[in-house]
């Protein structure tokens, strides 16, 4: 049995290799089979006694059934401790029952994933109401992991000029513009996004901003429709924004929504590569690596949240 290794299912292979070789451990491809009737059957092997499955869980229906008949197979062959990399975590956003007769996803996923795994380490994971990502998980050991270093890596590369304005697009937003903006120095702010019920939501910048002139980008953690990145780009471009851009870490917007964020005045969409998407431009992976190597892939605790900034 090998000691220490990372495995991967097919669609995120090569990725998992790159990270095997940034932490210098072994790669395994994990092997999927499709029947006709749609049933996979998935092998795992060799097995490692510390096992790290590297599984970006975005489109995660197919996809979380192949993983936990992954971590099963290894732990049948006697991995003693398995490790859940999901670079994009799935089913976060439904923390509460917002009807009568809602499923709380976060509460189920939670649930089965922490009877399958002994940690789980995930990048920028969408909690609203729930104060931790060790909360999702009781019993286990949970790494929530900051995308902020990539995509401050990202505006470094592109010598980003020292007058340039970082914007959260709501108070929700207010960690991520302030930890990019910080090592860059450069001068954030967050707009204020008020919903009048469902369907209306009205967004204001504060009315000491000065916007004029300078070039703006927009930072949050993930888009999704791009509804409240396009009215923030809207206003920006009516307060005198010479440019407005914006930089994310989980892209999940469709081609339509695109189209939107540019109608709006967005120039330019970029994203981590957490999720697959036309806009990634800056790799998680380095920031995996870091967070692999200090946490250790066989750690034996467990209970705790751990915050990587």
């Amino acid at each position: 049995m090998l000691t220490k290794a990372i495995y991967a299912p097919p669609y995120a292979a090569e990725k998992g290799a790159v990270l095997a070789g940034a932490v210098d451990l072994p790669f395994i491809p994990l092997e999927h089979h499709r029947f006709p009737d749609g049933e996979i059957r998935v092998r795992a092997y060799p097995p490692a006694a510390a096992a790290v499955l590297f599984a970006p869980l975005h489109r995660p229906d197919d996809k979380l059934a192949a993983l936990l008949f992954a971590a099963a197979a290894l732990r049948d062959q006697g991995s003693r401790h398995i490790t859940l990399i999901a670079p994009y975590l799935c089913y976060m956003r439904q923390d509460t029952a917002f009807r009568e007769g809602e499923a709380v996803s976060q509460r189920v996923i939670g649930k089965i994933l922490a009877e399958s795994f002994d940690h789980i380490i995930a990048v920028e994971p969408h909690l609203h109401r729930t104060a931790s990502l060790g909360a999702v998980f009781p019993g286990i050991h949970a790494t929530a992991v900051a995308g902020a270093p990539a995509l401050i890596d990202l505006l470094r590369r592109e010598t980003v000029a020292d007058s340039t304005l970082l914007v959260g697009p709501d108070s929700e937003a207010r960690p991520w513009v302030e930890a990019v903006a910080g090592p860059l120095g450069l001068d954030c702010l967050t707009a204020d996004k008020t919903r009048h019920g469902d369907l209306s939501v009205q967004i204001t910048l504060p009315q000491n901003a000065v916007i004029r002139g300078r070039r703006v980008i927009l930072v949050d953690d993930m888009v999704s429709t791009g509804g409240t990145l396009a009215r923030t780009a809207t206003l920006l471009r009516s307060a005198g924004a010479s440019g407005v851009e914006a930089v994310v870490v989980h892209a999940l917007c469709s081609d339509s929504d695109m189209a939107r964020l540019r109608d709006a005045g967005i120039d330019r969409l970029r994203s981590c590569d957490t999720v697959p998407h036309s806009s990634n431009a800056a790799s998680i992976i380095p920031v995996l690596a870091d967070v692999l190597c200090k946490t250790g892939a066989n750690d034996q605790t467990g209970g705790e949240d751990d915050r990587d900034r």
